[in-house]
């Protein structure tokens, strides 16, 4: 007879599920993401994923916990906390739904969470979403590599002083490559003066694409020559991204969605999520344990 004291219970292994939210307008999401969240246990949001894909697809016993950064605004919930919680619930027998805004593999911290995963052998998918480039772009009217104006497009970030090379930026003034920035509308001027000093061509044009995809999205365009006359010093609403080439020349000529004049947030700040308990049936409880 089995000594029922001496069986260990096999320890329960969850699944997490790294998926894309797209870049704002809740309907960019995808099926496949769309159809892990009606199943999921918890979910681990970013900040900017829209309030109506939560309201949607989340069934109402789920949790709903925000993850987000806010960087430069003093709320944040650090990359270890959220590598802890991942395991914690994948370690319940969880399905778990890390969700993040855009796309999941530009400019995001999905390699500290494979790592994590892998490490601690917790079985995963990864589904791509729609980043604010390409969504930004085509609601703008700006095709980023259009036949006579670009052959290429570079996605890059200026979110501190030193993760650009003085040798990159003189290739950056010269290419007639499509340049995209994240996460650069803080450090917009030194975008500009470091490609201005490199002699970019005055005549380039550039886009601040505020709030890409959702009905507060508001384009502002200026030559690079007139710069500092039409936007230096100017503060955008988060998130904003930056396009700057020939291609910005045909947003005027395609342009389908009007442009909101409201300062208003489609993102809530980090700083009212960590204060705000959503009452909604989809939306359980918002929460910080940053």
């Amino acid at each position: 007879m089995t000594d029922r004291k001496n069986i260990t219970a096999a320890p329960l292994t969850g699944k997490v599920i790294i998926a894309g939210a797209g870049c704002g307008d809740p309907d960019l999401i995808t099926v496949k993401a769309a159809r892990y969240l009606q199943q999921a246990d918890v979910v681990l949001t970013d900040r900017l994923v829209s309030d109506g894909i939560l309201a949607q697809y989340v069934r109402k016993e789920a949790e709903i916990i925000y993850v987000g950064k806010q960087c430069r605004r003093g709320f944040s919930t650090p990359q270890e906390s959220i590598n802890e919680m991942i395991k914690e619930y994948a370690g319940q027998g969880k399905l778990v739904v890390r969700l993040k805004g855009g796309d999941v593999s530009l400019f995001s911290n999905i390699l500290d969470e494979l790592q994590v995963l892998a490490q601690n052998n917790i079985p995963y998918e990864v589904i791509f979403g729609i980043t604010a480039a390409t969504g930004a772009a085509a609601y703008a009217g700006i095709p980023l590599t259009a036949r006579g104006y670009a052959t290429a497009v570079r996605f890059l970030t200026l979110y501190k002083s030193d993760v650009v090379t003085a040798d990159y930026w003189k290739d950056l003034a010269a290419t007639d490559d499509t340049l995209v920035f994240y996460m650069s509308s803080e450090t917009l001027d030194e975008v500009v003066e470091n490609l201005a000093v490199n002699n970019i061509a005055a005549d380039k044009l550039l886009a601040v694409i505020e709030q890409a995809t959702t009905p507060l999205q508001h384009v502002h365009i200026s030559s690079l020559e007139h710069y500092n006359q039409n936007m230096k010093g100017q503060r955008f609403v988060s998130p904003s991204l930056v396009i700057i080439g020939k291609v910005v020349a045909l947003h005027r000529q395609f342009a389908w969605l009007p442009n909101s004049n409201s300062k208003a947030y489609y993102f809530k700040p980090m700083g009212s999520l960590l204060h705000t308990t959503n009452t909604t049936d989809n939306a359980k409880k918002n929460v910080s344990r940053a």
